[in-house]
């Protein structure tokens, strides 16, 4: 299983803020812009959205292993 954490605006838009995903054997190994695909949230991750990986900053393409957290994070604004 791979958690897939949502944040901000994005876990509204979704209706969801965490799910986990099941990495089947035999499968290559997913990537975040895999899982955004699978999950419906769209064809491509937005430029301005931060992929985190086991709480670090990561690529898109970065290959993901049973057990990771990858999280979505949008751009934050504030003041």
């Amino acid at each position: 299983m791979i958690r897939v954490r949502l944040f901000a605006g994005l876990r509204e838009r979704a209706g969801w803020g965490e799910q986990q995903v099941p990495t089947p054997a035999g499968s290559p190994p997913p990537t975040p812009a895999h899982l955004w695909r699978q999950l419906a949230l769209g064809e491509t991750i937005p430029p301005q959205v931060r992929v985190a990986v086991n709480q670090s900053f990561a690529a898109a393409d970065q290959q993901l292993q049973p057990g990771d957290e990858v999280a979505f994070l949008p751009p934050i604004s504030g003041g």
